[in-house]
């Protein structure tokens, strides 16, 4: 199994997403639910394009929450590196 990682960067997109969208108090832990599938299949996010080629993203807990994540198969590790909300102009998927 994958072990997957939340990186500092990441941490703050959610700290701030929370904030800004007044989020409900258990979002971490509906964010660790998404991921929980990484640890299984971490490829199972699709591929982005363009800048973010090389990275792959999930939606969750909500259909506007994107994140965005590499897998490191040699390592059999998965960091997601950033959380963003979708609707942005300026999301990954955009």
């Amino acid at each position: 199994m994958a072990h997957v990682e939340i990186s500092d960067a990441a941490r703050e997109d959610l700290e701030r997403l929370i904030f800004t969208h007044s989020l409900p108090p258990d979002t971490k832990e509906r964010v660790r639910a998404s991921l929980r599938h990484l640890e299984r299949f971490p490829l199972i996010g699709a591929e982005l394009s363009g800048r973010w080629s090389g990275f792959r993203f999930l939606l969750g807990p909500w259909r506007w929450l994107i994140l965005v994540y590499v897998y490191a198969a040699d390592e059999d590790r998965v960091v997601v590196v950033t959380i963003q909300d979708g609707r942005s102009a300026s999301a990954p998927t955009g």
